[in-house]
């Protein structure tokens, strides 16, 4: 079985307080992104988790291998390819466990619903319950208390990878002050008049922070409205930062414009409304044609 584990972006992150169980009160709105990595499952003998990429833990540190113990599954060999860069404020660990969660789910036909998935989700991780839902999404509490909102037009994106990454622990532990929510209304409101029209009210709450550790990508984010960006924020706890742009052709030319600079990746990519974890119609068909 073969799955899309995609990324993620948010398009507003507020921190609201502080709980008594150490944990942040944010509200944000998520967003995939067409970004992705694959996750291959086949059944196996006994576990094994690889990845191409060298340096990322196989242990019980990794999200993935997490996931499976939580499920308790038959033995599967997993392997991971990577396009989503780790510490970029991206979701890729989240979206892989969450990956993970429903592949094995529906391989080994274990019959575990939506709401019994979302728990083990989040105790994997924040961010992980998102990618059980995908496409846009308001969030409160941890990030776990979603709810789906309207489909927006497709976006098109440009994301800079700087090679600096941001732990969010520590990015919490610098957060000195709180914002006010704006609400869920609020925000059906900005994504039925134009979202990318209301960029002042939609901040990211981690950046006054890591931009003063990290200015430069303070400039990036400028860079990205200078080149035509109608939008441009840094997502999640950083490093990443992503523009929004009104066309296609407004993108590319800025693709042109910044590729190169501040020794960083920049990728093209879009908003879609795609789950955050799909099985790839080869794979459903491969899947069904063993069990039948």
């Amino acid at each position: 079985m073969q799955v899309r584990s995609y990324a993620k972006i948010n398009w507003a992150l507020r921190i609201t307080g502080k709980r008594p169980d150490g944990y942040h009160d944010l509200e944000t709105l998520f967003q995939t992104i067409s970004l992705h990595d694959t996750l291959a499952f086949r059944r196996a003998d006994a576990f094994s988790f690889d990845c191409d990429v060298p340096w990322l833990p196989r242990d019980e540190s990794n999200l993935v291998v997490r996931a499976v113990r939580k499920l308790g599954t038959p033995p599967v060999s997993i392997a991971l390819t990577k396009r989503i860069p780790s510490g970029g404020g991206l979701g890729g660990g989240s979206s892989n466990a969450a990956a993970t969660l429903v592949a094995l789910n529906e391989m080994f036909a274990m019959g575990r619903n939506r709401n019994e998935l979302a728990s083990i989700a989040l105790e994997l991780g924040s961010d992980v319950p998102f990618f059980l839902v995908g496409g846009t999404a308001f969030a409160t509490g941890r990030g776990e208390m979603l709810t789906p909102m309207p489909a927006a037009a497709p976006i098109p994106l440009l994301l800079v990878f700087p090679k600096e990454r941001v732990s969010t622990a520590q990015a919490f532990s610098q957060i000195r002050r709180y914002s006010a929510p704006l609400g869920i209304d609020r925000y059906r409101a900005i994504l039925a008049d134009d979202l990318l029209a209301h960029g002042d009210e939609l901040v990211n709450d981690f950046e006054p922070s890591v931009f003063a550790q990290l200015p430069h990508l303070a400039e990036i984010k400028d860079a990205l409205r200078g080149a035509g960006g109608a939008w441009s924020a840094m997502t999640g706890s950083g490093s990443t930062v992503v523009g929004a742009f009104r066309s296609q052709a407004q993108r590319d030319a800025a693709l042109e414009e910044l590729r190169g600079r501040w020794n960083a990746r920049v990728q093209a990519a879009e908003s879609v409304q795609a789950l955050g974890v799909t099985i790839t119609a080869e794979a459903q068909r491969s899947h069904r044609g063993a069990t039948e």
